[in-house]
């Protein structure tokens, strides 16, 4: 909000710079966005008389002038204008000087004669206003000579560019911002003038009746003025409106922005005339209604958007703008000054349909005090009668149901030092909210506080606290460390096992990755998922962003194809990516909240096969401790390449997924290279973890060692074998160890030879050939009889 410093000091004595008010208003709570001050950009420009004018010798459209600036010697100045006489006083840029839009002037010949400087009108001063000028800036006859011309002429402004939080709607005026001034700098404020006198006998309840419909209006009042002269508004207040960025139109209209500029209450004027059946109901629009605005655009309302409306149809769209056909016009000779309260979020919702949004709209959104409606009336018949531009009726038109009542506050000042930290006399708490207008009694080392309406954001202790600390001075509140006892917070079982997950990922060689949880539906067919798939019953979002993140997420095999894809686009060569987030599958009953489950997911792709995506999981398993962990083969998920797919089952629960994807939804993804994902389910390995490790001591008595080699049908799994080989060792097998696979020209076509060396020990003796006879022929009779293989 566009604050400017002049307005404020109609209400407050100011003593100090703009610089230094910016800094303590800011300090005091109220953020300052930016200072904007004009006129100090014009230096080494002063006043001179013309002491001699005369043409010069060889442009006849060119005057040399003698000027007089106070000093010894007058200096020469050439000029193209015309406007100026013999002893007329101007403003004279010297050489050196600096105008406005940072014009540099400096001393030259203009045809062979030397010219000092220049004179100056009203727009290379910065202070003309919209109309054209035209030659020089005369100043008064007796004005002094020699003097700076911002001695003379008042040009040096300065704005004050407020960001306010929506709950502190008192701010949103320049009478709360002087009030915030005033307590700021420890000074009293005054108030604006609300006195006015009903110069006219006839009574507005005689001519006009009002009803009010609908709740969404909590407050109506409507007053007459009539004899109403329609001119240009004075300067003061033209001048007050142009700095705060509104644009003069005519005395009655700038009343009503004045108002709500000065007092944060908007309000209108209705030409009587066009008020059909001298009457005006508040409710809302038909459906589909058409109204044309005073901007002269048609809008298509709606049956949620509250109107003003005379007997026959709607005349202003309530709180956002008038309509075209009541307007004040240049012959308007009687007004209807109309000033209420409507709801906020009603304001605020209407003003974004109709894609309409004005200062009187954005204040209204504010959820404004209804007790400001009848100070801001008062103040625009005192304008009227100031200003001479009409005469008020008696009587006022006032509907208002439920008048809000101010409430009170009772704060312990011990409980306030307590909990700011600081030491502050209780008199001198009271004398900090008083300046606030928070009227306060001390009862021993009670405040009892009465809170007005417009501060509706102080309602518990800790918010007079605030008001307290803030006008006191952040500043003077010492830092101190937490004097509090806290309990040693450390990680629970769930985020240790994760950090373990982690550090193994990284130690694999893989960076983390984070992706949204939101998704779009799309991704479904680009993973191929099946039509009928329980993972396309994804939870909705109400209010997405776009349809690209509209839904959330049931599998992250999309999420990790799309960062492999991302990656890719960008030419990197090789890529190994983890990423811990959910996954949210939604409950039959729509009132339910989803289950999330913890998913981990790992994708790469560029010198890479499934056997190191397996190592990377058994990698995690180990380090979590599982036991029981079996692989599968799986071809049932479309996502991944039905050969190159496997299942992670920890003993009969299927714990995830891994593989390599499709190439048709690498295809999707407009990816060429093989991509690896595997998507694990968290919550089941975190449940079947193993975190404490038992140490044996080193064994005593010696191993022994045997080699098998077995011929078995390539479609056999090593891991039935090794599981064979497990359960037929029993307490005698130490150990197993792979360390030949072997397909080629002396083994039979469709089979492949696969070779273990197996470590036997006992831990209280030593075996003998014959212990160790009896179990090796064991597994290789089961070998023999469970996948017919064969002894090399």
């Amino acid at each position: 909000m566009l604050v400017p410093v002049k307005w404020l000091k109609d209400y407050v004595d100011i003593n100090v710079s703009p610089k230094e008010l910016a800094d303590r208003l800011t300090m005091s709570g109220s953020k300052v966005e930016e200072l904007i001050v004009t006129g100090d950009e014009i230096q080494n420009v002063v006043t001179g008389k013309l002491i001699k004018i005369e043409k010069h010798p060889d442009a006849d459209k060119l005057s040399i002038c003698q000027v007089d600036i106070g000093k010894e010697e007058p200096i020469q100045i050439v000029t193209a204008a015309t406007n100026m006489k013999e002893q007329d006083v101007v403003p004279t840029a010297l050489h050196g000087s600096t105008l406005h839009g940072g014009l540099k002037i400096k001393k030259g010949k203009l045809r062979g004669v030397v010219s000092n400087g220049m004179f100056c009108s009203e727009e290379e001063l910065g202070i003309a206003g919209d109309e054209p000028v035209y030659g020089l800036m005369i100043l008064p006859q007796d004005t002094p000579v020699g003097k700076d011309i911002k001695e003379v002429v008042e040009m040096t402004s300065a704005l004050i560019d407020f960001e306010i939080t929506s709950n502190r709607r008192d701010c949103f005026s320049i009478l709360g911002m002087a009030r915030e001034t005033a307590a700021t700098l420890g000074v009293s404020y005054k108030k604006p003038s609300l006195n006015y006198t009903s110069k006219c006998s006839e009574n507005i309840e005689d001519i006009l009746k009002v009803e009010v419909k609908d709740e969404l209006c909590r407050r109506y009042m409507a007053r007459g003025v009539k004899n109403i002269k329609i001119q240009p508004s004075p300067s003061w207040m033209q001048e007050r409106l142009l700095e705060a960025g509104v644009r003069p139109i005519n005395n009655i209209v700038d009343i009503t922005n004045f108002v709500m500029l000065e007092l944060g209450q908007p309000m209108h004027a209705f030409d009587r005339r066009d008020i059909e059946g001298n009457k005006i109901v508040v409710e809302k629009a038909v459906n589909g209604e058409k109204f044309i605005t005073l901007d002269e655009e048609e809008r298509t309302l709606d049956d949620t958007m509250l109107c003003i409306k005379d007997g026959n149809r709607t005349v202003a769209l309530a709180g956002i703008m008038g309509g075209l056909n009541s307007e004040v016009k240049e012959d308007t000779a009687e007004i209807i000054f109309e000033c209420a309260n409507f709801n906020g979020v009603n304001i605020r919702n209407s003003s974004k349909k109709l894609v309409l949004r004005t200062e009187s709209s954005s204040k209204f959104e504010k959820d404004l005090d209804p007790n400001l409606v009848e100070m801001a009336m008062n103040r625009a018949c005192h304008l009227i009668e100031e200003l001479g531009a009409g005469e008020v009726l008696e009587g006022t038109i006032d509907i208002y149901n439920e008048k809000l009542e101010p409430h009170t506050l009772d704060v312990d000042c011990n409980w306030i030092n307590k909990f700011l930290g600081i030491d502050i006399s209780k008199e001198n708490m009271k004398e900090y909210l008083d300046r606030l207008d928070l009227n306060t009694q001390i009862n021993g080392d009670m405040l009892h506080i009465a809170v007005p309406t417009f501060r509706s954001d102080v309602n518990i202790k800790e918010d007079v606290a605030e008001e307290i600390v803030r006008i006191y001075g952040y500043n003077n509140v010492k830092s101190t460390m937490p004097s509090s006892e806290t309990a040693k917070a450390g990680k629970n079982i769930k985020q240790k096992l994760e950090d373990k997950v982690i550090e193994a990922l990284i130690s694999s060689g893989l960076n983390q990755s984070i992706s949204y949880s939101f998704v779009s539906p799309k991704i479904f067919d680009k993973i191929l998922v099946p039509e009928n798939s329980e993972l396309r019953k994804a939870v909705k979002i109400k209010n997405p962003l776009g349809e690209d993140y509209s839904i959330m997420r049931t599998t992250t095999i999309a999420s990790m194809v799309e960062s492999l894809q991302r990656n890719y686009t960008r030419s990197n060569d090789e890529v190994r990516l983890f990423e811990i987030g959910k996954v949210y599958i939604a409950d039959e009953d729509e009132n339910n909240l989803p289950e999330e489950r913890n998913i981990l997911t790992i994708g790469m792709y560029g010198d890479t096969d499934y056997f190191y995506l397996k190592g990377v999981v058994e990698n995690v398993l180990e380090v979590l401790g599982v036991e029981k962990a079996s692989f599968k083969r799986e071809s049932e998920n479309t996502a991944f390449h039905p050969g190159k797919t496997a299942a992670l089952y920890v003993g009969k629960e299927c714990a995830g997924i891994l593989g390599e994807i499709h190439p048709d939804v690498c295809e999707n993804y407009e990816v060429s290279e093989n991509c690896y994902v595997a998507e694990l389910n968290l919550d089941i390995l975190f449940q079947n973890a193993v975190l404490e490790r038992k140490y044996k001591p080193l064994p005593k008595f010696p191993a022994v060692t045997r080699d098998l080699a077995v011929l078995v049908n390539e479609e056999v799994l090593v891991q039935e074998i090794e599981e064979i080989i497990k359960k037929q060792g029993g307490n005698l097998l130490e150990s197993y160890r792979l360390f030949d696979v072997y397909q080629g020209k002396q083994i039979p076509e469709g089979k492949k030879s696969v070779a273990y060396a197996l470590i036997y020990r006992l831990e209280d003796r030593t075996l003998t050939d014959k212990e160790v006879t009896k179990v090796h022929d064991k597994i290789l009779r089961s070998l023999e009889y469970k996948l017919g293989a064969e002894l090399r």
